[in-house]
């Protein structure tokens, strides 16, 4: 990729089982799972998700909070979600995504309309949480 503008490279979320939660994203959510194996070998120190070419989703260990200390209070940030990350989506991938989330029984909001964000205001958007609370929030624009 030659095209420096800003991007958002990655989101790290803390979870109680990295690998479950890569099986959740990648049946659930359908994002591809990176490093799984690896962490599971004790090779890596977390797993991640690929959202797209660009980013992906760190998943990380609680007992990792301890170990951080790249700032101070960082330690403290595990428990601490974000409000909430939004997946924005072409429609049939909205559709798919809502689709497998029911399919598992996971809880999902109803729709929303014409919510502002990035690109402008998008035609439908719902709210779901990861098996760990994190809360998404995934959109459609026209």
């Amino acid at each position: 990729m030659t095209d420096n503008t800003a991007r958002l490279d990655h989101v790290v979320l803390w979870v109680r089982d990295p690998v479950a939660a890569a099986d959740f994203y990648e049946k659930a959510v359908g994002l591809e799972p990176l490093r799984v194996t690896e962490f599971a070998a004790g090779k890596a120190s977390f797993p991640s998700v690929r959202l797209n070419e660009e980013t992906i989703f760190d998943l990380a260990p609680l007992p990792m909070a301890e170990r951080m200390n790249m700032v101070p209070g960082a330690a403290d940030s595990a428990g601490h979600r974000v409000n909430h990350v939004c997946l924005s989506l072409p429609g049939d991938d909205f559709d798919a995504l809502r689709a497998r989330l029911e399919e598992r029984t996971v809880p999902v909001s109803e729709f929303t309309y014409d919510s502002f964000g990035a690109r402008g205001k998008a035609k439908r958007s719902f709210y779901f949480r990861d098996p760990d609370g994190n809360v998404f929030e995934a959109r459609h624009y026209v």
